[in-house]
């Protein structure tokens, strides 16, 4: 598992998010990491953020409330919260 912070992500959610992100943000995959951020990444601004939130919630069947959309700072707090919301079968 890639880790974020003590924590560590399941790699299919974190490549999930990241390809949510990369098909979004139009970076290949391989040039997001965990870390990567609207400071780091371009096109990730807040209207893509919004996007970015709408395609998680889609592809993760969730619903994220305004506080956690906002806490989404980075590509691996959306995979470490999406995975938090995620049944355990889901994972």
């Amino acid at each position: 598992p890639l880790s974020c912070g003590r924590e560590s992500l399941t790699t299919s959610v974190f490549d999930r998010v990241r390809s949510i992100a990369s098909d979004l943000f139009g970076v290949p995959p391989d040039a997001l990491s965990a870390d990567s951020s609207p400071e780091t990444v371009e096109r990730w601004d807040s209207t893509q953020h919004l996007s970015f939130v709408l395609a998680l919630e889609d592809t993760f069947h969730l619903q994220l409330s305004p506080e956690e959309t906002e806490k989404i700072r980075t590509i691996g707090e959306a995979a470490k919260l999406i995975e938090e919301r995620l049944p355990v079968t889901d994972r």
